[in-house]
């Protein structure tokens, strides 16, 4: 691997951080894209003390137009071969839509979706020329159901498992291989980001480590799974979600995140 780069967006904390660990230890070169640069510097000075391998970042927010080509542009001038991308970056915001800032849950479709969707646009022309690439696109286990008090980022993640199968059909007779990983609560700090610090003591029973979604991440990617739910638990709620009715799941979450 010691040509081979991978590029993590959302890479300074939690998920995308564990990743990056992940695919040092595994010998792949490292472009790291995150909102912190202090994050950046931090991890880049670990990996280089610990992995005898190369990292270059770039510290830059995702929510605003045309930063998916800048990011492009920034890896296209390394001229290095990238053969992974993982379009970890997003957050979430709780609340009831119409109480929610407006701005903020547009900023955080734009993160969630468009970012994802323009990037992977962008870097599949330059996977394509190596001889097995992967892209890995984060959801989450609310993508299976719609989610009263997290309508937009539920949907924000439906699109991103919708937009992830098909894209990986698209592809699959070229060397892209396209999974969707698909976490459920995860000690990472998003609850906290989203607004849901009431809900943390809930959260807690349920919480997997970031450490450990991220190894089971890397490994179904490196299988090309399609879909890759974390943890037993998580399994079994996205497969009710899908066969019972809605309106009992809806009433079921609802329960669950009542704001």
């Amino acid at each position: 691997m010691m040509d081979q780069y991978a590029l993590v967006t959302g890479a300074g904390k939690g998920i995308g951080r564990s990743m990056v660990i992940l695919l040092a230890q595994k010998g792949y070169n490292l472009l790291l894209v995150s909102r912190s640069e202090s994050d950046l510097i931090a991890l880049s000075a670990q990996i280089k003390a610990n992995f005898h391998v190369k990292t270059d970042y770039l510290a830059i927010d995702l929510s605003g137009a045309g930063v998916a080509l800048r990011v492009f542009d920034w890896a296209k001038n390394l001229n290095v071969p990238v053969s992974v991308l993982i379009n970890n970056a997003g957050h979430g915001a709780w609340g009831n839509f119409d109480e929610l800032d407006l701005s903020a849950q547009t900023g955080m479709m734009h993160v969630n979706m468009n970012a994802l969707t323009e990037l992977s646009y962008h870097f599949i022309p330059l996977l394509k020329l190596q001889q097995r690439a992967f892209i890995l696109n984060v959801s989450s286990t609310a993508a299976y159901q719609a989610v009263p008090t997290l309508a937009v980022y539920a949907a924000t993640k439906a699109f991103v498992l919708s937009f992830s199968r098909a894209l990986r059909y698209e592809l699959k007779e070229t060397p892209v291989s396209v999974s969707c990983l698909c976490p459920g609560p995860t000690d990472t700090g998003f609850a906290h980001s989203a607004g849901m610090d009431a809900l943390a003591e809930l959260a807690a029973k349920f919480n997997m480590t970031a450490d450990e979604v991220a190894a089971i991440g890397i490994k179904g990617m490196f299988n090309k799974k399609a879909e890759i739910v974390p943890g037993f638990l998580n399994k079994l709620s996205a497969a009710a979600a899908t066969c019972s009715p809605k309106s009992l799941i809806e009433r079921v979450t609802a329960g669950l995140y009542k704001h």
